[in-house]
């Protein structure tokens, strides 16, 4: 029979109470069993880890450590972590353990998260994906964070690592020089879409709680479908831009990726606002609805809504990336044909059985040839952004490049070779098909209004102007146009570039869309659905998601394999 340290052969009352207050005190700083903290944080939320904190049940390290060793254990075969910070993740959870809270805690306080790998974190290495900012005494080297980084950190976040990106973003799959190539949780043999797949290959696989993507064509929105995760592109202008290395910059942004709408609603409240840094988020303050957005999550907040399905994404009518500066019928015709993609059988088929939820959840679907035909794509393929993408890079680098350039010139003088096209804009200008645009200035540009402004502004009356005759409250349809390629075998005569979509004119016109597990095709791997909404009307947005991740509960985790493709993964 065991004997408590407090039976009678122990008669001082203070002497037992002593001894109990030591037991505890060695229980609550005990390493918890590998079973039970498996059980606890595999797919936890922001709310419950609050709640593990609050009862002290585990400390930040704790935490911060079981995140760090799902990393080391499936890094080397999914590969979706480039840079991990394992040392400032630990100071940073130890200086919160060691902090007197008092009051209500900051909203990401103790959470572990990542970074996308073309954002700046002080101190790290900008990767951008591009073995030439890795180069041994010539790295981009982040002077500081980047806005969102800075945010995230004030918010009590401990900041793992870098994620894994293509080169510069420029890809839908996610394959890049510095690293190599990530894979898709749910089957590594299969792409997780980019450029934001290392992002989402690390929160459906539980290696963070959540990260940050950067989408200049479908880059948060597509990888997030194939993943099972909720990934969310905010008005542009809601969220700062500042220190993130700029595919295009007119159409980057960054928002949140995670595994519910709670969570990404949450990051958002702490990402957006106005900053000075970034010329566009001015109007944020009055424009946008205001936070926290989880206010807005309410599962009732698809009843007596509609929907309109873009009846140019059902046909397939894509537009050119960077959009068309041709003048000639003829020349835009070409450049639409060229980025037309077809919708795959599996992919609509698996999108009408999604809406079905939407329907249960009070929700109704008009399908009309006039929603957004393929006249629409058309007049958003005339914004032109080809001549000033040098712009974007050479503010960059003058703000968050390293001391030895500050400019795509300067790195060129430095390293005696220069950055790729994709980054300043030359591989556009080079192009047979392309026009000869010289970079410029978008404010110094007397084309500026005729490449830009006014087919911008009359893509987004369009927009607007369908949902006010149809009386709508926003638009759904599949964030990709396909399932999750196989990228150990060629398809169609090569190796797939990653599964596209036809959601670019998102970034063109800059209106907030979120994606959500929308159940899975018979293959295994998951299916998105995309739902667009008003400007500046996010709130919302985020409660039409969560009311349909309330209605049904698609999402379930990845079983994770311990032995990849090749040694490396690569």
């Amino acid at each position: 029979m065991r004997v408590s340290p407090c039976s009678a052969l122990i008669s001082s009352a203070l002497i037992c109470s002593a001894l109990i207050l030591f037991s505890l005190a060695a229980s609550a700083h005990a390493q918890p069993a590998p079973a039970t903290i498996d059980h606890d944080l595999l797919e936890i939320s922001i709310p419950q880890l609050e709640q593990l904190y609050a009862t002290h049940r585990y400390t930040v390290t704790q935490v911060t450590r079981w995140y760090l060793a799902r990393i080391h254990r499936y890094n080397g075969i999914y590969r979706s972590v480039e840079t991990i910070d394992e040392k400032g993740a630990l100071a940073t959870a130890a200086r919160l353990d060691k902090e007197e809270v008092l009051g209500k805690r900051p909203p990401l306080w103790g959470v572990p998260i990542v970074i996308k790998a073309n954002t700046s974190i002080a101190g790290l290495v900008t990767t951008d994906g591009w073995k030439g900012f890795v180069i041994p005494g010539h790295e981009l080297i982040a002077p500081k964070d980047a806005t969102i980084v800075a945010k995230l950190r004030a918010a009590g976040a401990v900041i793992l690592g870098h994620t894994n990106m293509p080169d510069f973003a420029a890809s839908d799959t996610n394959r890049s020089s510095s690293f190599g190539r990530t894979g898709n949780a749910y089957d590594v043999r299969f792409s997780p879409g980019g450029s934001s797949g290392g992002t989402v290959t690390a929160i459906t696989s539980n290696e963070a709680v959540l990260g940050n993507g950067t989408d200049t064509g479908n880059s948060i929105r597509m990888p997030s479908s194939t993943s099972s995760v909720v990934g969310v592109f905010p008005t542009r202008g809601l969220v700062s831009i500042a220190g993130i290395a700029p595919l295009d910059w007119l159409l980057d942004n960054t928002g949140p990726i995670a595994r519910n709408v709670t969570d990404a609603a949450i990051a958002l409240s702490v990402m957006a606002g106005p900053d000075p840094a970034d010329p566009r988020t001015a109007d944020a303050a009055s424009k946008a609805q205001p936070g926290p957005y989880t206010q807005y999550l309410k599962p009732d907040a698809l009843k007596g809504k509609r929907f309109g399905v873009p009846a140019f994404i059902l046909n397939g009518a894509g537009t050119p990336f960077h959009g068309s500066c041709e003048v000639t019928p003829e020349k835009l015709a070409a450049d639409r044909a060229e980025a037309r993609i077809p919708l795959e059988p599996e992919t609509r088929a698996a999108f009408l059985k999604a809406i079905e939820g939407l329907r249960a959840a009070g929700a109704t679907i008009v399908f009309a040839d006039n929603i957004l035909p393929d006249s629409f794509p058309e007049v958003a393929s005339r914004i032109c952004t080809i001549p000033y993408i040098l712009q974007g890079a050479d503010n960059f680098l003058a703000n968050y490049g390293p001391a030895q350039y500050h400019s795509a010139a300067q790195y060129q003088a430095v390293l005696g070779s220069p950055i790729p096209g994709d980054m300043i804009g030359g591989s556009y200008v080079e192009a047979p098909n392309r026009p000869k645009l010289p970079q410029t200035a978008l404010e110094a540009d007397p084309n500026a209004k005729a490449f830009y402004f006014d087919p911008l502004r009359k893509t987004l009356d369009i927009y607007n102007d369908t949902l006010d005759r149809l009386h709508l409250d926003g638009f759904v349809y599949p964030a990709a146009s396909m399932p999750p390629p196989d990228e150990t075998m060629p398809q169609y005569g090569r190796i797939s570039g990653g599964p596209h979509s036809d959601t670019a004119w998102v970034n063109m016109i800059g209106v907030p869309a979120v994606v959500v597990p929308g159940g899975f095709y018979p293959s295994g791997l998951p299916f998105g659905l995309e739902i667009s909404a008003r400007p500046w009307h996010d709130g919302d947005l985020l409660g039409y998601a969560y009311a349909y991740e309330q209605a049904t509960h698609h999402r379930h985790p990845p079983i994770l394999v311990e032995k990849g493709l090749l040694p490396d993964a690569r």
